[in-house]
């Protein structure tokens, strides 16, 4: 019971946020249904016109006046096409008032998903599969729109549709239609339960779709692994799998519907079958035309169209339903990374580093780093160096506020960088890693990544001074040359030299560089060397390496283990101390010398 109340509360405040966003277009909502309560009015009309049409025919056929009925009923005639006519054109107007008011705010919930997306933090990324932001972002946000272009005016059309049938069946006979509505009950306790099972199973289907579709962006984007290892079977029984529990889900909504359709029908003809029963004895006895037995028959094929109607409709709301629960789950995830309101704007920095007595952990108390103090000078070269898991990459990150840490200080030129709006800190820092990522677009797009204040001379220009514009330009379309996913066209070393022009583009006053040079033929490696030189010069950098042999010229080493900091100096000063940096130097250069 307690799991049942807090689903519905649960809803309710989906459904109230939903509405929320529906709220600026209001008037045109209430326009729209002011459209609906005029074809409501229209199709009420339709039955009383055939049924009149019926009782004047007959009166007609037992010695009325014919060529008087033939009259009336040709004007009756003249006036269902008017109707129909009218009808057509409000139906049109609806949908594209719909269609409008849809499209406006499903672009605010599209906008507001990716809007969060870009303020979570790095970590959240690392613990949640693509595929399932990109079914948040897309497939998600896409089934609310069909609530808010159809649904959402289309049950209301339906509820007015009934209680304008059933106000307009007791106008015309009161014991018919309390007979006819003793089917109610029975449509009521059929619809509450397929609806409830039918929130269920949409549930499933959500989680299945995103499993489907993180499956497809983590194989895609790995498929030269998979076939590397020729697991391509095994990796076609996995989709296959997941599709097949997909099918099976959809199937069973397809069942339930298949024999909640059928019930209704047979409610229907219960109904049909009842009038013709008791509307057949009093229209022997003289209590009623046939008219009305026309007009009644009429009314209760669409006294069940707007039910079916809003069984579909609870369909559609249950799925939204669902993936707005999902959405919105997505929208509560907590933003660790936050600006404090009196955040300040750097203007000019000069540099300066200082890790005071900093502690961090990714999880609980599991520390990365511990008690972890230094001071880097404006200008200086610093390198970081030890084993893996030492702390060296986790340094970078928090410079840079991707994780906060739990104890201690970063100072950037004397000020706390949590004090730093985020933009502004980022700004003033270029981060080139080792694992270069281009987007889809071109060269000059990738250097230039939207920021329209970077000038075209000025891309040139840092191409140039970084010694990319030497393949660049002997590409066949230069800077314009098109950029495929990830920038697999291009070599390791072209990607590098890119993203080294991006950053000078950019112009930081710091640079974090994930050693560049690994896994780059040799030629290559000496034109990003001499481009490392050219964008290091003037500027505070600090250096995470792996081959020792490149920083020899660094101001200072730090030497971590275990997230402390166990030596510091230059590459003489480590090297005549005999401790780790020493070891770690002896062990590649002897792996370097049986090479």
């Amino acid at each position: 019971m307690a799991k049942t109340e807090k689903k519905i509360k649960r809803n309710r405040h989906t459904v109230a946020r939903l509405l929320k966003y529906a709220k600026p277009y209001i008037w045109w909502f209430v326009l729209a249904v002011v459209v609906i309560l005029c074809v409501v009015g229209l199709r009420l009309t339709q039955p009383a016109l055939i049924g009149k049409a019926t009782d004047i025919i007959v009166d007609a056929v037992g010695g009325g006046n014919v060529s008087e009925a033939t009259r009336q009923v040709i004007g009756i005639g003249i006036t269902y096409i008017i109707v129909l006519s009218v009808m057509l054109l409000l139906n049109y107007f609806q949908s594209m008032l719909l269609a409008y008011i849809g499209q406006k705010v499903i672009y605010r919930v599209r906008m507001d998903v990716f809007e969060h997306l870009d303020r979570l933090s790095i970590g959240f990324f690392n613990k949640t599969p693509n595929g399932k932001l990109v079914t948040r972002v897309t497939n998600d946000v896409e089934t609310l729109n069909e609530m808010y272009t159809s649904v959402i005016v289309s049950i209301a059309e339906s509820v007015f549709m009934l209680a304008g049938i059933i106000i307009t069946m007791l106008r015309f006979n009161v014991k018919l239609s309390l007979l006819t509505f003793t089917v109610i009950p029975f449509i009521v306790l059929f619809t509450w339960i397929y609806n409830d099972l039918a929130e269920k199973n949409y549930s499933k289907i959500r989680n299945r779709i995103a499993k489907i579709n993180s499956f497809l962006s983590e194989h895609i984007t790995g498929m030269k692994i998979v076939q590397i290892f020729a697991i391509e079977d095994k990796t076609m029984d996995k989709f296959s799998e997941d599709s097949e529990n997909l099918r099976k889900q959809h199937m069973i909504q397809i069942g339930m519907y298949s024999i909640y359709g059928p019930l209704n029908y047979m409610l229907k003809f219960i109904a049909t079958a009842l009038l013709i029963y008791f509307g057949g004895k009093a229209y022997l006895a003289g209590e009623i035309t046939l008219g009305t037995i026309v007009l009644f028959e009429n009314y209760i094929g669409r006294f069940f169209d707007p039910i079916m109607d809003i069984a579909e409709q609870l369909n559609v709301i249950q799925s939204a339903t669902a993936a707005a629960n999902k959405i919105f789950d997505l929208l509560d995830e907590e933003i660790e990374i936050k600006e404090k309101p009196d955040a300040i704007e750097l203007k000019e920095i000069k540099g300066e580093i200082e890790f005071k007595n900093v502690w961090f952990a990714y999880e609980g108390e599991d520390w990365i780093l511990k008690d972890v103090s230094f001071k880097v000078k404006p200008g200086q070269n610093v390198a970081f160096v030890g084993a893996t898991g030492a702390g060296k990459t986790t340094i970078q990150n928090l410079i840079t506020r991707y994780y906060d840490i739990q104890k201690g200080e970063i100072l950037l030129d004397g000020i706390n960088i949590q004090d730093i709006k985020i933009q502004s800190l980022r700004n003033n820092i270029g981060q080139m890693l080792q694992d270069v990522f281009l987007f889809t677009g071109d060269v000059k797009s990738n250097i230039r990544l939207r920021n329209q204040e970077i000038t075209d001379e000025e891309i040139v220009e840092a191409s140039k001074y970084v010694n990319a514009d030497d393949f660049i330009s002997k590409l066949k379309y230069g800077y314009d040359e098109p950029v495929s996913e990830r920038g697999s066209s291009f070599s390791a070393g072209q990607r590098q030299l890119i993203s080294f022009a991006r950053t000078l583009a950019f112009k930081p006053k710091v640079l974090i560089l994930d050693e560049a040079t690994a896994n780059i033929d040799t030629e290559t490696e000496e034109l990003i060397q001499d481009a490392l030189n050219k964008i290091m010069e003037g500027r505070t950098t600090l250096v995470v390496a792996h081959r020792l042999s490149t920083i020899q010229n660094a101001d200072n080493i730090i030497v971590m283990h275990k997230g402390k900091i166990v030596e510091q100096g230059n590459h003489q000063e480590l090297l005549s101390k005999h401790g780790m940096y020493h070891k770690l130097y002896k062990l590649q250069y002897e792996h370097a010398s049986k090479q």
